[in-house]
């Protein structure tokens, strides 16, 4: 264990054993004496960029005047009906920023060999509003992204720089259709404009790389093999710790080490129910990854939640779904595949149960807003202490539209967004104008412009005389 002789423990504990490497969560033991438990004001704020494929219904003309995504009142009195996509997180108001009508017109073709790409041109314009290269070569070429510009900076001490995440699979390979190479698809990471970063599927895989367990895929599997738990190769440094901490560290120690052996649970259990022999709603699908996209979602989400909170990293993505997917999730109330869903051809009812669908779907954030609140960073919890940025590059997906894209910021950013409010961008703002001001936010101050964007966009109400 990396201990320090002086009173404080340093804010990077390691316990570390025979391959495994446990970071520790922020303790009253790491602060050295006549200084405030809360963190200082210039501490990074976390950051979290969630991609949802295929917009939502309320981002077509019919769909939007039924605001089934932007409520009718902009600024603070916003209601969100029941049928509207965010009605799920409707508890975490005061935490929510809905905006409405940006476009992301770098997703467009810009030339005739390039119209019906969309599906394979979108994921990679999220994150970075930049137009991508068509090619099917080496030569990829799109934008850094929001994320990566923020670990670039502000990650570069951490044991992770960056934590990217996916639930379907991303590793089509070669090219995809129109022309397009499929590193457009299957990633939202751009750490600069020719080097999108992997995506991680399994919740296996992304527990072995926050918590070091074993130096290789051998290793590793032979640890499960040979021990029940993570935690029995920190054992001995786990009982050296606790003779060091006061009653209240000793709770959030406990408490901790409980949250990663139930994650480590719920992945062997995945992996004993896929191994099994039993059918899978996922056939193709490694064993480490659940058929429930729900589960799966959870996981991931905790896995986030355990990483932000051990400061083993500060900035994670996560891709909910896969452009053109025909996943179907019956848990929602339909049956229909979701790609077919979206080509709802403007039929009121086909429309609503799309919505059904993308309802059901933003309804997972409810399970991450949930344990970034409960979760203590200090004297502030993870949600006070995060950006969370949810939206699409897509606005009607039954046309391919780019326009009038649906874009939500959650979280405190460590004070740096009030919540509680809706804000419609006047017609024809990019989504870039945005990101722009969210990156100022986020400290970049620095940053002169991104993306497309023509300036920057107020996230405050507009003050009427």
């Amino acid at each position: 264990m990396h201990v320090l002789t002086s009173k404080a423990l340093p804010r990077r504990t390691f316990l570390r054993g025979a391959g495994a490497t446990l970071a520790l969560p922020l303790l009253d033991a790491m602060i050295p004496a006549g200084i405030a438990r809360g963190r200082a004001a210039g501490e990074p704020t976390r950051l979290i960029c969630i991609e949802e494929v295929h917009g939502v219904p309320g981002c077509n003309e019919w769909g939007a005047r039924q605001h089934l995504f932007a409520p009718v009142t902009q600024g603070r009195d916003f209601e969100l009906s029941d049928i509207n996509v965010l009605k799920g997180l409707e508890p975490w108001r005061d935490y929510m920023t809905i905006i409405s009508n940006t476009d992301v017109r770098m997703a467009e073709a810009f030339a005739p060999p390039e119209v019906g790409g969309d599906h394979f041109r979108s994921s990679a314009v999220f994150l970075t509003q930049s137009h991508p290269k068509q090619t099917q070569g080496s030569d990829i070429y799109c934008g850094t992204s929001v994320d990566q510009l923020h670990a670039q900076r502000f990650g570069q001490d951490t044991v992770l720089p960056s934590l990217q995440l996916s639930i379907e699979p991303t590793d089509s390979g070669g090219g995809c259709d129109y022309n397009y190479s499929c590193s457009y698809m299957d990633s939202i990471s751009w750490a600069s404009p020719d080097l999108p970063l992997p995506m991680i599927r399994s919740p296996r895989a992304a527990f072995d790389m926050l918590f070091g367990a074993g130096g290789s895929a051998d290793e590793r599997a032979r640890r499960r093999r040979t021990h029940g738990s993570i935690l029995d190769w920190v054992a001995g440094e786990v009982a050296d710790l606790r003779r060091q901490l006061g009653a209240v560290d000793l709770q959030r120690v406990d408490r901790y080490l409980d949250s990663v052996r139930e994650i480590e649970r719920r992945i062997e259990r995945v992996e004993e129910r896929n191994t099994s022999g039993a059918p899978r709603e996922l056939p193709g699908a490694p064993p480490g990854v659940p058929d429930s996209f729900e589960e799966h979602m959870r996981l991931l989400f905790d896995l986030q939640v355990l990483a932000f909170e051990t400061d083993a990293t500060r900035v994670a993505s996560l891709k909910m779904g896969r452009d053109a997917s025909n996943r179907r999730f019956p848990e929602s109330g339909s049956d229909r595949a979701f790609h077919p869903a979206s080509h709802h051809g403007g039929n009121e009812e086909a429309i609503l149960e799309f919505n059904t669908i993308c309802q059901w779907r933003t309804g997972q954030l409810a399970y991450l807003l949930e344990r970034l609140q409960e979760t203590m960073d200090g004297e502030m919890s993870l949600l006070d202490r995060s950006m969370v940025i949810w939206g699409s590059p897509m606005g009607d997906a039954n046309l391919h539209n780019h326009r009038r894209c649906p874009l939500v910021i959650l979280g405190g950013a460590n004070g740096q967004l009030e919540g509680n409010l809706h804000l419609k961008a006047p017609d024809g703002t990019p989504m870039a104008n945005v990101f722009t001001t969210l990156l100022h936010k986020l400290g970049h101050e620095d940053l002169v412009t991104f993306g497309d964007a023509t300036g920057e966009f107020s996230l405050t109400v507009p003050v009427t005389s």
